[in-house]
């Protein structure tokens, strides 16, 4: 006779894991991917493909065999390039071979970040709403997210007086992220200036996160790192992913001082090894010969914000004039719906997809992400229906 079968094993999973939900974004395209002919206002990458040249690159490396590892800080010809490009358009200067690092994205380079300066409790203050990877990083680091709030009336900057407030005696670290995702906010000089003198007077590390830096309208994008006296307290993260439409060649980029920089690195050389070489290729072509590709796709940028932002209020969704990124963030409360209803009734009625604002925090509620980069054509379709979807549900 056969012996009773056992029971399932009871599997023991990490309490950060278990604790932490699945990202709102990829929760709401699991429902966009099972509905046919949608106009998509939802994914944050850019429409266009990477320039041919930076392609070629890519291609000519391949052609040439160059398929090994390199140092785990990446390329030393592209840290080189990198270290100039910042230089040139801030006036910092890092020293490329103990002071940046080439990354797979931003997202690995925020991780590492938290990693390598957070202990179990220490707190990091985080921008509300913004981009959804920044609390898991936290919690999955052994910190713990301190939420500051952003309003629409003060075009989502973070007030340094809120700041202030939250400040405690295990406070590490604060999060800029400007331009930001989702808002499309920029924070202006005198304000970022208030949050360097918080950061000094706290003695407090600063994680800035300006992969938008290329991607602003009419206004200055300032580096946080140039501010007087924060290079050394800054941990400055970046790339190519965005300006340059190269999202999926994964290359991003960290700028720290070098004792933070070698805690980076401990990480990344026993988790990662290296960013891909065919990338950081392509990437070192970016730096050195894509700035015409850059400026022509920031104008089309422009041109498309412009119009999405016109078309949402005229049909009675209070947008603020986004001033960087590829983002607008329109308030949906005059329709009496939250966000996921705002946003799953308008993909189901008029196949349009928006991102529910509180994907990206608590205070993204009553507001939802709408990416324009993607076609005039269809900006103006969907703004077509959502005009329509709003009618239906005003009346």
């Amino acid at each position: 006779m056969a012996e009773p079968a056992s029971p399932p094993r009871t599997r023991s999973l990490s309490q950060k894991v278990a604790q932490i939900p699945p990202s709102g974004i990829r929760k709401f395209f699991d429902l966009l991917a099972s509905i046919e002919d949608v106009i998509s206002l939802g994914v944050g990458e850019p429409d266009f493909v990477t320039p041919w040249h930076i392609r070629e690159a890519g291609i000519y490396s391949l052609e040439k065999g160059r398929t090994s590892y390199t140092s785990n800080y990446g390329l030393l010809d592209l840290r080189f390039e990198l270290a100039r490009h910042l230089e040139r358009r801030y006036g910092v200067d890092y020293d490329p071979k103990d002071e940046l690092l080439i990354t797979v994205g931003v997202s690995e380079a925020m991780d590492l970040a938290m990693r390598a300066i957070l202990d179990p409790g220490d707190e990091v203050i985080v921008p509300d709403p913004t981009y959804v990877s920044y609390v898991p990083c936290t919690v999955l680091a052994g910190g713990v997210p301190v939420p500051v709030p952003t309003r629409q009336e003060e075009d989502f900057q973070l007030s340094p007086a809120e700041v202030a407030a939250r400040i405690t005696p295990r406070t590490k670290a604060i999060i800029l992220a400007y331009p930001n995702n989702p808002t499309g906010a920029v924070m202006d000089r005198p304000g970022l200036e208030e949050i360097a003198h918080l950061a000094e007077a706290h003695d407090l590390l600063v994680i800035s996160d300006e992969i938008y830096d290329r991607l602003v309208y009419g206004v200055e994008h300032v580096c946080f790192a140039a501010l007087p006296g924060m290079r050394e307290r800054t941990i400055l993260l970046g790339g190519l992913s965005k300006a340059y439409a190269m999202t999926g060649w994964r290359i991003g980029f960290a700028a720290a001082p070098q004792d933070i920089m070698e805690a980076m690195v401990k990480v990344h050389q026993y988790t990662i090894m290296c960013a891909p070489t065919v990338s950081q290729y392509a990437a070192l072509e970016a730096l050195k010969n894509g700035e015409a590709a850059v400026l022509e796709m920031l104008e089309e940028y422009d041109r498309r914000r412009r119009v999405i932002v016109r078309g949402l209020n005229e049909i009675g969704l209070s947008c603020f004039e986004p001033r960087g990124a590829f983002y607008a963030f329109p308030s949906i409360r005059a329709t009496g719906l939250s966000g996921e209803e705002f946003a799953q009734r308008l993909l189901v009625e008029e196949k349009v997809a928006v991102v529910p604002g509180n994907a990206f925090g608590q205070c993204g509620e009553g507001h939802v992400r709408c990416c324009y980069a993607t076609s005039m054509d269809n900006i103006e379709r969907a703004l077509e229906r959502i005009g329509r979807f709003v009618g239906r549900v005003w009346v």
